[in-house]
């Protein structure tokens, strides 16, 4: 790898044949640049997704079963204004000093953090440990893209952000593998309980990567902004610029469209556990199961949901983005949040039976999740080399703060209701109305495909 990282750095413009397939004009640099930026937001994912699967579990022993379900969505909450936090800073650092080296550093602060809450002794500390976890998760995606856009040729970059984003999808699975195998263990080493061994697994892939990227180097094309801008009194990851500028325009409306697909997927989506561990708990529930065997089995059968949820969202993440590649990015953004809706009133609304978790949790991945492809592509492409990882951190990292409050929401609105599992049914299906106001900016913001990376 190390002469790889070490050869010059090719133009991100260089494209030998027009006619090859996109992976066939990538040189080793570009492939290098593409996996290990792969890797950094598949296992930032993997984290995601094992706290999912782990809060639930987490919480009734730190907090009791009768608060878990009301508790839980607040450590959503929390951790996700870390994820926003985080992606402002680190996407403006990113800007200003390199995408290479800020994204190793928040792969090393979301990986120890991970493992820290393992150690969690109560709801306080459990919601630090998220929230500095948060704070490493958030700047990875604006970074990673970042990087990609700048270092491939422009006919791949669609092609190739698209792949990234649905690549994070076998995160996902990982992660619901993982839970399934710690679910099925009859004794789980060192005396951990299934949640505490979750976070433990999960922060090693990470940490290793952390080490990997030392030897990537900063694209070419920001270096020659960087330099070019030094000269010319451009402001790199300046906010001022973003949202005071030209490119406020692109910044407020992609915003809200992010933060609506968000919403339908952190705010809603990801608490299909609570559903799915209910519907596990009464086929179970004359089984003559101690408390640590169910607890073993909710772990086994959420995670199966999460592996389900993910095995659909590969597939949407896959189909639109050849939608955006092909007809539009706008078309592709609009049906993948119309997809998100439909499928997420679906789920709350009609899944009772446990045969049903097995077509029913990959319909609702298929559209939640589908529509983050096209983040991947449509973001980087609306703001120029000095602002792209802000931009793109910006409205992918600041719907985590609009989303933030879709937990707390629910959680209010379900313990306003009697708290059980069919009031947090009806509470989901409230907040999923916010998907379909993402579709009403979409015609204001500019169509991308076919155009060059925009310039200052």
């Amino acid at each position: 790898m190390s002469s790889i990282a070490s050869s010059p750095p090719p133009s991100a413009d260089h494209d030998p044949d027009p006619n090859l397939p996109w992976w066939r004009v990538f040189n080793r640099q570009h492939w290098f640049v593409f996996s290990i930026a792969s890797l950094a937001w598949l296992f930032d994912c993997l984290d995601q997704q094992l706290f999912n699967l782990a809060r639930g579990g987490a919480m009734e022993d730190l907090v009791g079963r009768a608060n878990a379900n009301v508790y839980g969505t607040y450590t959503v909450s929390v951790f996700l204004l870390g994820w926003a936090t985080g992606g402002l800073i680190f996407g403006a650092l990113g800007d200003r000093y390199g995408r290479a080296k800020i994204l190793t550093f928040c792969i090393l602060l979301y990986s120890i953090c991970t493992g820290l809450s393992a150690l969690s002794t109560g709801f306080f500390d459990f919601c630090v440990y998220r929230f500095i976890t948060g704070l490493g998760v958030g700047g990875v995606f604006g970074l990673a893209v970042a990087l990609v856009a700048d270092s491939v040729p422009d006919r791949t970059r669609a092609p190739a952000l698209g792949m990234l984003q649905s690549l994070s999808a076998f995160g996902n699975i990982t992660a619901g593998l993982i839970g399934m195998g710690i679910g099925a263990m009859a004794m789980i080493p060192f005396g951990l309980k299934p949640w505490q061994a979750m976070f433990i697994v999960g922060a090693f892939p990470a940490f290793l990567c952390a080490f990997v990227m030392g030897k990537l180097k900063e694209p070419q094309k920001w270096i020659d902004a960087r330099a070019a801008g030094l000269k010319t009194g451009v402001k790199f990851g300046s906010y001022s610029s973003l949202l005071g500028g030209k490119w406020r325009k692109n910044a407020w409306l992609a915003l809200i469209g992010c933060s609506a697909g968000i919403i339908g997927l952190w705010g809603i989506g990801n608490f299909h556990p609570t559903i799915v561990g209910s519907i596990v708990n009464q086929k179970l529930a004359s089984s003559g199961f101690t408390p640590a065997q169910m607890a073993s089995e909710r772990a086994f059968w959420t995670s199966a949901g999460l592996l389900l949820q993910n095995v659909g969202a590969f597939i949407g993440m896959m189909t639109f983005a050849m939608i955006a590649q092909r007809i539009g990015r706008r078309i592709a953004f609009g049906l993948a949040l119309l997809a998100s809706f439909l499928a997420t009133v679906m789920v709350f609304t009609s899944l009772r039976e446990f045969s049903q978790i097995f077509w029913m949790i990959p319909i609702m991945g298929f559209g939640q999740i589908g529509v983050f492809a096209v983040f991947a592509i449509y973001l980087p492409e609306l703001f120029p080399t000095s602002l792209r990882a802000t931009g793109t951190s910006f409205c992918y990292n600041v719907g985590r703060i609009l989303a933030a409050t879709a937990p707390f929401t629910i959680g209010k609105i379900t313990a306003s209701l009697g708290g059980d599992v069919e009031s947090f049914r009806t509470a989901g299906i409230y907040v999923s109305f916010v998907l379909l106001l993402g579709i009403i900016v979409l015609p204001f913001l500019p169509e991308t495909k076919g155009r060059p990376l925009p310039d200052e």
